[in-house]
């Protein structure tokens, strides 16, 4: 197995970015030594896993934390999470990064739940969230997704948390792409109906909403919603096939970038956003264009277990000892599956040290039972 060692090449910025924000959802590391199997509370390696914030903070980009890219709702219970966000926001401000953490209602455990009790465990978390110091980001719950009957619900509730904070908070929309339980969210199946839901709440609070993330997969319709906001209301894109041309923007104007392929390619990403900071669209394209390819693998159906591929990733460039996840979701992804990845990365720039890669790619290869030449 031979790989190029292209990603040797990028240097490590030590600020942040002028013409855009971008925030990186980072993983999570298992503890190798615990019982992180289906089913059991997560044990976490918590000197890897800040010590993987600290580098995406060297990179210049702020970071997303215990969103579904660390496992919320695959393996990452809350406790874990508050803890998470905790520990995070601390090693935020020890190193002056910039934080935002993710606020749902995942404490509540599967099963139906009233609106009452989804609005008290959204307030619990926004509680904890504020209380560490992060960013706020209301994220899409499960439980409401089920429990709302219409529009209305989710103003409501949005509404009433959104006058509670204390600071602009950023909203989440993920489609189901990502979560087959979010279907229908903000009220409608139907895509534009629920952006005029999502339009309405904004225009309600415009002061106290930052901006919106999403990930709908659709450049179109992500553009469309982005000049539909009010000024100074941010869009920001969480879009892992069409990120590139989403960021650049046009125009009209661009999206932000809250996106968990960042934290697979913060070296190119980086070198990228730094090129577009001066002006240098081509240099910025030419960057991030085999990105592109590896991040369409990456998030491959099913969506939801491109985390697999995100911590494979994750080991192969050395930010960890080993591929175990909490919940055992190091299983999700097929062997040629991540073979693939494995290629596509070192194509895209984001393996910096091709021997060690190679190494622990072919180790990994022989306890998956994979026949090597």
């Amino acid at each position: 197995m031979t790989l190029s060692g292209s990603g040797s090449g990028y240097a490590t910025p030590g600020t942040r970015f002028t013409s855009r924000i971008a925030y990186a959802a980072a993983h999570v590391v298992a503890d190798p030594d615990a019982e992180n199997v289906p089913g059991a509370p997560p044990v976490l390696d918590w000197e890897a896993t800040l010590a993987f914030r600290r580098h995406l903070w060297s990179y210049g980009f702020g970071v997303a934390e215990a969103m579904d890219t660390a496992q919320r709702g695959m393996g990452l219970d809350y406790p874990a999470a508050r803890d998470l966000i905790r520990r995070s926001a601390r090693e935020a401000a020890a190193v002056g990064g910039s934080i935002v953490a993710g606020v749902a209602t995942d404490q509540l455990g599967p099963g139906p739940a009233t609106l009452d009790d989804i609005h008290k465990a959204y307030a619990e978390q926004l509680a904890d969230v504020q209380e560490a110091g992060a960013g706020p980001v209301l994220m899409c719950s499960r439980h409401l997704a089920a429990a709302a009957t219409s529009a209305e619900d989710y103003l409501d509730i949005y509404g009433r948390l959104i006058a509670d904070a204390g600071r602009p908070v950023i909203l989440h929309w993920l489609g189901p792409a990502f979560d087959p339980l979010l279907g229908g969210y903000w009220g409608a199946d139907d895509p534009a109906r629920a952006a005029d839901t999502v339009v309405e709440l904004v225009a309600a609070h415009p002061a106290k909403v930052d901006g919106i993330k999403l990930s709908l997969l659709d450049e179109a319709f992500e553009v469309a919603l982005r000049r539909r906001l009010p000024a100074g209301v941010r869009l920001y894109t969480g879009d892992d096939f069409n990120y590139p041309a989403l960021i650049r923007g046009d125009d009209h104007g661009h999206s932000e970038a809250l996106l968990g392929v960042l934290a697979a390619i913060a070296p190119p990403a980086a070198a990228a956003l730094r090129a577009l900071d001066t002006g240098d669209v081509t240099a910025y394209e030419k960057i991030l264009e085999p990105t592109v390819t590896l991040a369409r693998h990456l998030f491959a159906a099913p969506t939801w277990f491109y985390k697999t591929g995100i911590v494979f990733l994750a080991w192969l460039a050395g930010h960890q000892d080993h591929f175990l996840m909490a919940g055992g979701v190091q299983s999700g992804r097929s062997p040629r599956h991540l073979a693939r990845l494995l290629r596509l990365a070192d194509a895209a720039g984001v393996l910096p040290d091709a021997e060690l890669a190679a190494h622990r790619a072919r180790a990994w290869a022989v306890t998956a039972g994979v026949a090597q030449r």
